[in-house]
C-alpha cells in the first residue's frame, strides 16, 4: 500500500510550522514558572528512561482530550497561562503534537529538538519516574 503522505512528510510539515527549542534553549526554561514541560511519551518509556523533573505526563494518545476544556478528560494544567514545551523520545511525536495543539488554538507551544534522547545525551537533569 502506498501512502498519500507518510510520517516523514507529516513530521517535516510540522517542523516547518512549530517552534523548536534546542536542548540548551529548553533547559534555560526548566525553572521558569511560566513554562510547563509536557512529556508525550508512553508510560513504559518514562519508567525505562526517566523523566525531566517537574514535567507533566500527557500521553500522546490522550493529549487532545486533556487539552480541550470541553472534553470530559480535560486537565486543568492545560488551561493555565503558560508556555507548553512538549517532548517525546526523538522529537517526532512532539513535533506532531505541538502542531496539533497549535491548530487547537494554544498560542504558546513548542517542542524540544531531538526529544528526551537529546536532553539526556546533553547531560540535562533527569529523574526517575515518581512512584504512584
Amino acid at each position: 500500500m502506498r501512502m498519500k503522505k507518510g510520517y516523514k512528510a507529516l513530521v517535516d510539515e510540522a517542523m516547518a510550522q512549530v517552534t523548536t527549542y534546542s536542548v540548551e534553549q529548553a533547559r534555560a526554561r526548566l525553572d521558569d514558572p511560566g513554562v510547563c514541560f509536557v512529556d508525550v511519551r508512553d508510560v513504559r518509556e518514562l519508567e525505562r528512561e526517566g523523566v525531566i523533573p517537574g514535567a507533566v505526563h500527557a500521553p500522546r494518545g490522550m493529549l487532545e482530550f486533556w487539552v480541550d476544556p470541553e472534553s470530559p478528560y480535560h486537565r486543568p494544567v492545560f488551561a493555565e497561562d503558560k508556555e507548553f514545551v512538549l517532548f517525546c523520545a526523538a522529537g517526532w511525536r512532539s513535533a506532531l503534537a505541538t502542531k496539533t495543539l497549535q491548530d487547537m488554538g494554544l498560542a504558546r507551544v513548542a517542542h524540544i529538538e531531538g526529544g528526551f534522547s537529546a536532553w539526556k545525551a546533553a547531560g540535562a537533569p533527569v529523574a526517575e519516574k515518581p512512584k504512584k
